[in-house]
């Protein structure tokens, strides 16, 4: 069975966004820092149809994050900030323009119904009201054998640990404080969450630390 993997940056004090997030600021306070490692890797520039960028540590574990992948979940929140059932008068199509980086079907965890969007590229969003275990298997369904990325956000990740459907978890560990914002590890519920460590590797600005999932008996 393909497999539910997480990859994600988050602070050295647990945040994987800052507080206070909103259309103008998506990523919340200080946020941004926690993604430079990427943003200055040619690994994470091509895809996104930057030029130029580092080759370091970090290179290879970028594009292991990328292969493999059939499919994706996200939470409501990471899509946009719209709230309610109106999707922003209908306009709003996620943060990531016309055009986003996924290219496969990316299935959004909501309490609101919507048709489909279909994005150049290959991305289509599915709006999924009946909870994150259907979520999944219609992505599992619709990856074919491969993996299924959890995009986020720390909402999202946290149930789906607590539900014991997650099977990798990997953090790039960036050396910073938020202090406040959206929190892994919050609110599971009493949930035997079990992380078995599979390896750690160093790289300028960033630990990378990736777990095997395990939920207790």
């Amino acid at each position: 069975m393909s497999k539910l993997r997480c990859h994600i940056s988050i602070s050295v004090d647990g945040y994987v966004a800052g507080h206070n997030q909103s259309e103008a600021n998506p990523l919340g306070g200080g946020g941004e820092r926690l993604h430079e490692w990427a943003a200055s890797l040619a690994a994470w520039r091509e895809p996104h149809g930057g030029r130029g960028g580092e080759v370091n540590e970090s290179t290879r574990i970028m594009e292991e994050t990328l292969e493999n992948v059939g499919a994706g979940v996200m939470g409501r929140n990471m899509f946009g900030p719209v709230a309610g059932g109106d999707w922003g008068n209908g306009q709003w199509k996620g943060w990531w323009g016309d055009d986003p980086p996924y290219h496969n079907d990316v299935f959004i965890l909501t309490h609101y119904p919507r048709d489909p969007l279909e994005m150049k590229g290959g991305t289509r969003y599915h709006f999924v009201t009946d909870g994150i275990e259907r979520a999944l298997e219609r992505a599992r369904e619709a990856a074919n054998g491969q993996d299924v990325r959890l995009w986020g956000g720390a909402q999202a990740i946290n149930q789906y640990m607590a539900a014991g459907l997650l099977d990798v978890l990997e953090l790039h560990v960036v050396p910073v404080l938020l202090g406040g914002g959206a929190r892994l590890f919050e609110n599971l519920g009493g949930a035997d969450v079990q992380l078995e460590q599979v390896r750690a590797v160093e790289a300028p600005g960033v630990t990378h630390v990736k777990y095997r999932v395990r939920s207790g008996s």
